[in-house]
């Protein structure tokens, strides 16, 4: 499956993801305000590929004057209805549909693996002002802890995928950016607690599952829940997470 067709996969799963997917934690924004250099407060930021709007709504809560930009009509119709006071402009992080220039920080969370670098990176700097900075997270399942890196392994043989998730953030980063474009980076660990449903919901809007057989995804998803409830008997479980964070001026 292509990539654009997996990224789309995400509309028909939009109200799940706006209402089970982790946010991020105060820290991260304290660590892009240092690496960009720019205090968040009044910035004008366009975050690209939004989705419903969880690293936008934080972006916000910061005082930045945040336009969103999203290709998925689900995705963005989800936006509306969580953010209805924030602009959303239908696009890629490949074709910005901003003006040269206009903004003094791109954000991409948990969304620059959906974009072409040798298409985005250029895009990324005409919109730019100069001096301007573009910030890259994902926010990964800390494999460390013990239950959550045993479901790492079961997750990672269901798919197929027998790469674990490693947290070096300037290797991580150096293979999605183009040779000789130069960051800054920073880890951040956080955790949330959930009930086991939640928990579950939430890894259910993995794109691997949206497009994976829905009676294997049902079958795989119903053993962890059995799994996690021996396990976890009080019926919560505490999620944790390390956010791997690039800052670019390009």
């Amino acid at each position: 499956m292509t990539k654009p067709v997996q990224a789309r996969s995400f509309d028909a799963a939009a109200a799940a993801y706006a209402a089970n997917r982790p946010s991020y934690p105060p820290a991260l924004f304290d660590a892009v305000e240092e690496l960009a250099g720019l205090p968040l407060a009044g910035a004008r930021v366009a975050d690209v590929g939004a989705g419903t709007g969880l690293g936008t709504a934080r972006l916000r809560e910061r005082g930045a004057r945040v336009t969103a930009v999203e290709p998925g009509d689900g995705m963005a119709e989800q936006f509306r209805r969580s953010l209805p006071d924030v602009p959303v402009v239908r696009g890629d992080g490949n074709r910005l549909p901003l003006r040269t220039g206009s903004m003094d920080l791109i954000t991409y969370a948990q969304s620059w693996h959906w974009t072409d670098p040798a298409r985005s990176v250029p895009e990324a700097r005409r919109v730019l002002r100069s001096g301007g900075a573009l910030a890259l997270w994902w926010n990964d399942s800390d494999t460390t802890v013990e239950w959550i890196g045993d479901q790492d392994r079961r997750l990672r043989t269901f798919f197929g995928a027998d790469v674990p998730t490693v947290y070096d953030n300037r290797a991580r980063f150096r293979a999605v950016l183009p040779e000789g474009l130069d960051f800054r980076t920073r880890l951040v660990t956080w955790s949330r607690r959930v009930p086991i449903a939640t928990h579950l919901a939430n890894i259910a809007t993995y794109s691997d599952f949206l497009i994976a057989d829905p009676a294997a995804v049902r079958d795989c998803l119903d053993r962890e829940r059995a799994l996690l409830a021996a396990q976890f008997p009080a019926g919560e479980v505490e999620e944790t997470y390390v956010v791997s964070l690039a800052v670019v001026h390009p």
